[in-house]
């Protein structure tokens, strides 16, 4: 971004000349300079978007902005790249699109957004302001429409304000729990005269957030831990988001507690730690949902709770008091009882807490135990190199071939799966998914996002499934066009596989409609469109297809024809108890 005010002196002339690399920014003279100043103000350096006609003066005023917009192949894509662009950047991630159909294509992705409290801010289009309500062509009323999935939505009324409040649905998307907020800018709006320059971001008023937690309940949570004989903590993506991973780091080391995560909060600790039981939940390891079961004090930090975690709520943790901090008081005792209910941002609690513990619990019988847990149940499976492919080597193979620093995103299915538990996460912001609403089609044009946030030196692989691939396939031409170098691996077994699992697991096998052998043959396809693209099938050609398509400069494609009976495990049955996975389809 362009700043004005930046000059350097000019021994030979009497006021400052702007230095060379510098150019003045357009002067705000309507709704949508206004629009892309507050942008600007914001810091703002990439959007995600489709053009169209209610959207286009803002469009137009991008012109003259410094701000690099991405064009999407289609506006989903567009929200899930703003999205990941979020979680990788830490800072919200911006999506546009037109009135009517554009602004509910990025429905999806605005929801996505908001199960997984990520920062967004999508700026729609609209008709104008004196055809609302008309069933104008492509009116649609998208604040009514996603008024449920947003922390806040606004329909821009006034040029003259119009700078301000989308400067407040940055501040308050990326405040305290993250969230999507929305502006529907009326294409009249956009186009009304003014000179108002919009301030720097800033947060409705009585929307801060709380910091610190509660003196007293912080103190009655701290003798907990300290007489705690198994403690446990479980850290959630709200740490990440907090910016509190190396706080929570400490906090488990410094008092040797083990640590488990929720799926959304894989990063926050290295699972190559010793204190580290990786993820727990419905396909988390055994030895995590095994010290869920068992521990007498969970300390539970950004997480919310949700039933792929919990499984049955009565056996959740059915030992244990348990210790919540969350800064989103909504989500305390929400799910799962809270004894010990402490309210505030992850890091400064976490703070709280080891200012106010005096001694370390005794927990050294307890991580003997969580270590025995490990090697009892060790996430380990088959390889015949005369059989059809393991996913699961698939993803050990680019974890080794890689640096601990790459970003991995993934569709929704069984990949997702294999992928988050095969992978050896270390560092926060590099698993980028789809959790709470769980959309297939996520992967790939979060790759495409993810690609735009992360150094020029991190890798960017996408798992993803066939048919998790297919929905948003049109996404790779964004990708060639871009010449982005991520790396796309499908795990192909002709199946929508989870479904299939649960089809063989309770339906008796009957495979309605989740029979995929029409697959297009996807390393054509990627050619097709611009891209590198391989089809391995057996053992021998992995490390070569993976070695190449790293090294390629540019975007490229390996289908992976995997064994089409590989099912993920372990598994906690719906509703069952944590510490009851299942490891084969006859122990459900």
């Amino acid at each position: 971004m362009s700043d004005a005010s930046q000059t350097t002196a000019d021994p030979e002339a009497d006021e400052p000349t702007e230095t060379a690399d510098e150019t003045e920014s357009a002067p705000v003279t309507d709704g949508s300079t206004a629009i892309v100043r507050a942008l600007e103000n914001a810091g703002v350096e990439h959007a995600f978007g489709v053009q169209g006609g209610a959207i286009m003066p803002v469009y137009d005023a991008l012109w003259d902005s410094d701000i690099e917009h991405v064009t999407m192949a289609h506006e989903q894509g567009a929200s899930h790249a703003a999205d990941a662009y979020g979680i990788v950047a830490g800072e919200p991630g911006i999506a546009l699109a037109t009135s009517g159909p554009g602004a509910t294509n990025l429905v999806t992705g605005i929801a996505d957004a908001n199960m997984d409290s990520d920062a967004m801010v999508a700026l729609t289009g609209q008709v104008p302001s004196d055809m609302v309500g008309s069933d104008a062509f492509q009116e649609t009323d998208t604040t009514g429409v996603t008024m449920p999935i947003t922390k806040h939505n606004w329909f821009a009324n006034s040029a003259d304000t119009i700078g301000d409040t989308v400067g407040n649905a940055f501040a308050l998307a990326d405040s305290g729990r993250p969230g999507p907020t929305l502006v529907d800018l009326p294409k009249d709006v956009s186009f009304e005269e003014t000179d108002v320059e919009p301030g720097e971001p800033e947060l409705p008023a009585g929307s801060e957030p709380p910091t610190t937690a509660d003196s007293e309940n912080v103190a009655a949570a701290a003798r907990a831990i300290e007489r705690a004989e198994k403690p446990l903590l479980l850290l959630g993506g709200g740490v990440i988001k907090a910016e509190a991973t190396e706080t929570a780091r400490a906090f488990a080391r410094d008092h040797g507690i083990p640590v488990v995560t929720t799926m959304p909060g894989i990063g926050t600790f290295p699972e190559d730690d010793e204190l580290s039981l990786s993820w727990a939940g419905m396909h988390g390891t055994g030895y995590a949902n095994m010290a869920i079961t068992h521990t007498d004090c969970l300390i539970g930090v950004g997480t919310r709770f949700d039933d792929r975690l919990t499984g049955g709520i009565d056996t959740f943790a059915p030992e244990a008091e348990v210790v919540h901090v969350d800064i989103d008081p909504a989500e305390i005792s929400k799910n799962i009882h809270a004894d010990y209910p402490c309210i505030g941002d992850a890091g400064a609690v976490l703070d709280q807490l080891t200012d106010e513990i005096d001694h370390e619990p005794d927990a050294r019988e307890w991580r003997e135990q969580c270590q025995t847990w490990k090697q009892e149940f060790p996430m380990d499976y088959p390889v015949d190199k005369n059989a059809p492919l393991r996913p699961e080597f698939i993803v050990e193979a680019f974890d080794e071939a890689t640096a601990d620093d790459t970003v991995v995103t993934t569709g929704v299915g069984q990949h997702q799966m294999w992928a988050s538990q095969y992978w050896t996460f270390t560092e926060p912001r590099t698993w980028v998914s789809s959790h709470g609403l769980g959309t297939m089609g996520y992967g790939l044009p979060a790759a495409v996002g993810a690609r735009f946030a992360a150094d020029d030196d991190q890798d960017v692989v996408c798992f993803d499934g066939d048919g998790s691939f297919l929905m948003t396939i049109q996404e790779l031409s964004v990708a060639v066009r871009e010449n982005l170098d991520i790396t796309v691996a499908v795990l192909n077994n002709e199946y929508v596989g989870m479904v299939r699992q649960w089809q063989d697991a309770f339906f008796e096998g009957r495979h309605m409609a989740s029979e995929y052998n029409w697959m297009p043959e996807f390393d054509k396809l990627a050619e097709a469109f611009g891209a590198c693209g391989w089809r391995v099938d057996n053992y021998d050609e992995v490390a070569r297809a993976i070695e190449e398509a790293l090294a390629y400069e540019g975007p490229s494609v390996i289908d992976f024809h995997i064994d089409p009976e590989a099912d993920v495990y372990p598994m906690v049955a719906s509703g069952a108890p944590n510490g009851k996975f299942a490891l084969t389809e006859d122990q459900l």
